[in-house]
Order: structure tokens, then C-alpha cells, then sequence
């Protein structure tokens, strides 16, 4: 998912708009270098590309990453809304993720990032440590 700041608030964006980009990568291929690629590729040098979750679905193995990206105008935009994250049980996966779900997940797996990795806290572009202020990071929580 690409992310943008758009006056201060956390925007999903991309070419395919708000909408989720499913690729296929290659066996032997980085998943995080493909979707670096093709992020630079598509809508610039993202500041933060990172794997949040992965769950079974569409036949396979769906691997989610954040792509924190500038604000591009030229791609259609919706704001972020907070949302329940999807719950399993201690040793199971969830039956169903929507993708409210699967953003929300991403975020708080970010604000805990940028409070921890100082990588990522010093990549993240100006604005976004106040957007991720309210995210609640809650690793491990199921353990």
C-alpha cells in the first residue's frame, strides 16, 4: 500500500489509485526490492518500504508492505480511517482481513518502527511522526 501524507493526513494512493496492488514476484526475487522497483518506477523513490503481515488468499501467499511515498496529485486519494484490526486467536490467523484492516495493521507496525528503528524514524519524511502519533503500536500482542 502506498501511503502519502496530504495535509497532514495519512492518504492510501498509487496508480491503481486507492486500490491494492497485487504482483507476482519471481521465486527467487526479493519481494521488498520488486516493490521498491516498482514503487520508484510507478511514483517515485519511496522513503520507507517495509513487509508488515502476510496471510494465505488469492492462491497463495500475499506478502503487505508499506510504501511511504510524497503526496502525488496526480493519483486519486483517499484518506486513511482508523479501523478494528482483524483478530485470530493465539495460534491462528483471522478468517477474514478486510483491507481497513490490513492499513490499519500496517500503520500501527509503522509508529511502532518509527519509535524503535532509528532507521526508519530518520528516513520518514517531515509530518509523519505527528500523522502516526495516534497509532498505537501493539506488537506481539496475541503472545
Amino acid at each position: 500500500m502506498a501511503l502519502a501524507l496530504n495535509c497532514g493526513n495519512i492518504v492510501l494512493t498509487g496508480p491503481c489509485g486507492p486500490a491494492p496492488w497485487y504482483i507476482q514476484v519471481e521465486r527467487d526475487a526479493s519481494p521488498s526490492d520488486v516493490v521498491r522497483s516498482l514503487t520508484k518506477l510507478n511514483m517515485g523513490e519511496p522513503a520507507v518500504v517495509h513487509s508488515t503481515s502476510w496471510r494465505h488468499a488469492r492462491g497463495g501467499i500475499v506478502l503487505t508492505f508499506v510504501a511511504v511515498v510524497d503526496a502525488i496529485d496526480r493519483f486519486d486519494q483517499i484518506p486513511v480511517q482508523r479501523a478494528v484490526l482483524a483478530r485470530g486467536g493465539p495460534a491462528s490467523a483471522p478468517g477474514v482481513v478486510p483491507i481497513e484492516a490490513v492499513i490499519e495493521h500496517g500503520l500501527r507496525h509503522l509508529a511502532w518502527l518509527a519509535s524503535d528503528d532509528p532507521a526508519v524514524a530518520e528516513a520518514l519524511p517531515e509530518g509523519w511522526p505527528t500523522a502516526l502519533a495516534r497509532y498505537t503500536p501493539e506488537p506481539f500482542r496475541q503472545l
